[in-house]
């Protein structure tokens, strides 16, 4: 990822709109009439070892590499603006959202 927390955030993020985008749009195309197989839950389980792997990558590769080089305060704070920065979209996403749809 990158050395910038913020952008780290935001690529987060960015993440989990494309995933739900796709989870919609696949339901739309697919149908409510589509048969559940075997095939849901393996890739319902897929996808969620793919975003715990994306997002441990994505909060913690940085601040691991920073507190492997010695520099603890640096990892901290690197971690903590990181997910900080998420809390805010988060918070705004889900604001807008109750903004727009309820």
């Amino acid at each position: 990822m990158t050395t910038n927390p913020y952008i780290n955030a935001a690529l987060a993020s960015a993440y989990i709109v494309l995933v739900v985008f796709g989870i919609t749009t696949l339901g739309e195309l697919v149908g409510s009439g589509a048969e559940d197989t075997v095939m849901a839950p393996i890739t319902m389980l897929s996808l969620l070892v793919l975003s715990v792997a994306f997002m441990a990558f994505t909060f913690f590769y940085r601040p691991v590499v920073l507190l492997l080089d010695g520099k603890r305060s640096e990892a901290v704070s690197f971690f903590v603006r990181t997910l900080a920065a998420f809390v805010l979209i988060t918070a705004v996403v889900v604001a807008t959202g109750f903004a727009v749809f309820v």
